[in-house]
């Protein structure tokens, strides 16, 4: 089986990434392994007794990513297409591509809004630090 790893934020191009993502590994024979990486601080909040830990948050804010993740998952399998499901938390690059070599995958499925220049700096892009890292071929889904 031909491993692709796909990483997804539940943003709002997800669904045609997802749809992307389907219709590639149906052409090659593969499965889809979601990945999703939560902040390490999403339990964390400034206020004016400074930074202040709620690990409620941080568990809820898990769970409801973990139940989109199960949704994803019961999606792509509904299309008769192989697939599992990771969440962890820390550094999406680095997380992703370690998660790549964990299943031994032969491609990354990534999505691209098409912004470039002044967005890339102020607020950074995962997908060109992934097909600039990694040593996998990245397959870039233009979302629009």
């Amino acid at each position: 089986m031909i491993n692709i790893i796909l990483p997804v934020d539940f943003g709002d191009s997800t669904d045609a990434l997802i749809n992307g993502a389907i219709k590639f590994a149906k052409e090659i024979g593969g499965k889809l392994s979601l990945i999703h990486v939560a902040p390490a601080d999403i339990g964390f909040a400034i206020g004016d007794m400074g930074f202040q830990y709620f690990p409620e948050v941080e568990q809820n804010e898990i769970k409801q990513e973990l139940q989109s993740l199960n949704n994803l998952e019961q999606r792509i399998l509904a299309e008769d297409v192989d697939c599992d499901h990771l969440l962890k938390q820390g550094v999406a690059g680095d997380i992703i591509l370690e998660y790549a070599k964990e299943k031994n995958a032969a491609y990354m499925v990534m999505g691209s809004h098409g912004r470039s220049g002044i967005y890339d700096v102020f607020v950074g892009s995962l997908t060109k630090e992934l097909t600039r890292r990694a040593t996998i071929p990245v397959l870039v889904i233009p979302i629009h």
